[in-house]
């Protein structure tokens, strides 16, 4: 069977190789074909796999515009966030798939390949599975000991968003943002949102920019 051709679609370089990382035992299935941060999608892959870590939502302007990539076949939506509407809007975005993060590597290779194959476009995770979920991937931060959460909460601080944004932007709680923040900055060791947007400077935590646009040399 011929490998699915992938460019993997995140502003943070330390999520793409770490989302690489996951899937490097899948190389007969899923070849990773395109790795940059802050340039166009220029090869033409079978599928642009956006992961939404502090990144706009599967229904925003800058994924309508990865869809319409001439390079891109198909974009998927990798993402924590599985709100049916915000799925809907997504699809009607002109994404052609929806995967959860909660997906270990060999369930996610599956979907892609599903999706590929004009299967089904939408996989949650298993949320009635016993246990905590899987942990794969990077993060900024982990070496710090955040989590995925907190570091993708911290990012979009770092970006200048407000908590009401980052609540809007994760579908996450008012109250699951501001433990997210509180866990962060003691692990981080700062007390204000100042001192927490400069250590998010100082440590990787402002994003490339240009994924998601054409090439406008192409």
């Amino acid at each position: 069977m011929t490998p699915i051709d992938v460019a993997l679609i995140d502003d943070y370089e330390v999520v793409v190789h770490g989302l690489a990382a996951m899937l490097r035992n899948y190389r007969s299935r899923i070849r990773i074909v395109e790795l940059d941060v802050d340039v166009p999608v220029q090869a033409s892959v079978d599928i642009a796999l956006f992961d939404s870590f502090a990144n706009p939502p599967g229904d925003s302007a800058e994924v309508r515009e990865l869809t319409q990539n001439p390079a891109v076949g198909k974009t998927v939506v990798y993402t924590w966030n599985f709100d049916q509407h915000r799925i809907d809007a997504s699809l009607a975005n002109g994404v052609a798939g929806y995967v959860s993060k909660a997906l270990p590597a060999a369930e996610l290779v599956a979907a892609l390949e599903e999706i590929h194959g004009g299967g089904r476009q939408v996989h949650p995770g298993s949320s009635g599975a016993a246990g905590p979920r899987p942990v794969s991937g990077d993060w900024p931060g982990r070496e710090e000991g955040l989590s995925q959460r907190e570091s993708e909460v911290l990012a979009l601080i770092t970006q200048g968003l407000t908590n009401d944004q980052i609540a809007r932007r994760t579908a996450l709680s008012a109250n699951s943002i501001k433990t997210h923040i509180r866990n962060a900055y003691r692990k981080i060791g700062v007390t204000s949102r100042t001192r927490a947007v400069l250590w998010g400077v100082d440590n990787g935590f402002l994003p490339a920019r240009g994924r998601t646009r054409p090439d406008p040399d192409g």
